[in-house]
């Protein structure tokens, strides 16, 4: 018995002295594969370090420099975005590598080739095309099923395909050991805050954020939807619409792939659902009332 207890004891005194994750210290800031790396000393100029390769500073700098002009002062208050994007290239290099998928490829060819073996076993059912299609009458202006079921196939498809590489990801997150520098993480955390939806989150209250565009169909007929929950919950619920033509690099963020994305967050500034196209009124306070928002 004592044996055991010592070794309980032990087991978690590491534990306890585990450095903490991005995810925990800075919850939000990682959106993906650096969402488990360890916050440790590291110096100055380098950012991320993990078996086989690191990251330093200079090499943000150089990618930085190759932006399209447009996107550079995003990017500058997202460079923690641009250190998980490089670092991720980089371990799905390495697991494509692993796989036997890379020959004669270039880097882009493999990483998109290795996302179809990762997802090749992914397919849509009828029943499954039909639901969609019911429930998403308006936003296919309510043409007839036979007419729009292939497109709906393929569009329910690649969202399969998607998740599965998302899926893919969150495992190899958990099985990887990534060390990212605490001081500078500590830095863009503040900086990478600074944007309508994480000020929106972190307010105490609970948010629905709308990412979408002028012009899009379903993203305007939401907008009436928006403007009556700012004024039936103007002192209870923070509602922002994000462009995403104007803030690519927050929608990327946020892992928007397609518009209109209903995102909800609680009190806390925790994700609770999310919903893509359009979302009917009745639709929408079901979610705010299951979160407290008669």
């Amino acid at each position: 018995m004592a044996m055991w207890l010592t070794a309980i004891a032990g087991a978690d005194a590491a534990f306890a002295s585990a450095p903490p994750t991005v995810e925990s210290r800075y919850p939000g800031l990682a959106s993906g594969i650096l969402k488990s790396a360890r916050v440790m000393n590291l110096p100055a100029t380098v950012l991320l370090k993990t078996d086989g390769f690191e990251i330093r500073a200079a090499d943000l700098d150089r990618m930085l420099q190759k932006a399209p002009p447009e996107l550079k002062p995003q990017l500058e208050k997202n460079r923690f975005y641009l250190l998980e994007q490089e670092a991720g290239r980089r371990i799905i290099l390495r697991e494509a590598q692993a796989a036997g998928v890379t020959g004669g490829l270039s880097e882009d060819q493999a990483v998109q080739r290795f996302f179809r073996h990762v997802s090749e076993n992914v397919s849509v059912s009828d029943p499954e095309v039909r639901e969609f299609y019911d429930a998403n009458k308006e936003m296919v202006g309510g043409a007839p099923f036979d007419q729009v079921s292939g497109v709906i196939r393929q569009v329910l498809l690649q969202n399969k395909k998607d998740e599965s590489v998302q899926q893919y990801f969150a495992a190899l997150e958990k099985r990887l050991v990534v060390h990212v520098n605490g001081e500078w993480v500590k830095a863009q955390y503040s900086v990478a805050r600074n944007n309508p939806v994480d000020k929106a989150r972190t307010s105490g209250r609970p948010t629905l954020v709308e990412f979408g565009a002028s012009g899009c169909v379903p993203c305007d007929m939401m907008q009436p939807i928006l403007d009556k929950l700012r004024k039936t919950h103007s002192e209870r619920l923070n509602v922002v619409f994000v462009h995403v033509g104007e803030e690519k690099i927050l929608a990327a963020r946020f892992g928007i792939r397609a518009i209109p994305v209903q995102v909800f967050f609680d009190h806390q500034g925790k994700e609770v659902f999310r919903h893509e196209g359009f979302f009917a009124e009745t639709e929408v306070n079901k979610v705010l009332n299951k979160m407290g928002l008669q």
